[in-house]
């Protein structure tokens, strides 16, 4: 896995399960989900008139950057993520990967 991206998802709560079920379907290998509260909640009711739940779910997925797409886009539909303020879903590219089997040979060079 040299060439990889962190997919990243930030969802209501109660909706990660789904989604990572339908990512894992679509390719991914697994996913780590982490649980915590949105600070920008009464600001987004202000400016989009839409109520935002605080509690969210954040979903990390890794995978090869020639396989992303159809696990991203699994992940937009199961979360429906196209309509407002049921999240985001973004791709960050990762380096210095150390941790997985598939990297054994990696060398870290700080």
């Amino acid at each position: 896995m040299l060439d990889a991206l962190a997919i990243i998802a930030i969802v209501e709560r109660g909706k990660a399960d789904h989604i990572v079920n339908k990512a894992k379907e679509a390719g991914a290998l697994g996913a780590t989900i982490f649980h915590g509260r949105g600070t920008g909640e009464k600001e987004a009711q202000k400016l989009l008139h839409i109520r935002v739940e605080s509690s969210k779910e954040t979903i990390v997925i890794l995978a090869k950057t020639d396989d992303y797409k159809a696990i991203f886009n699994e992940m937009v539909a199961a979360g429906n993520l196209k309509a407002p303020g049921t999240g985001i879903i973004f791709t960050v590219k990762v380096s210095d990967l150390v941790g997985l089997h598939q990297r054994d040979d990696h060398v870290f060079d700080p």
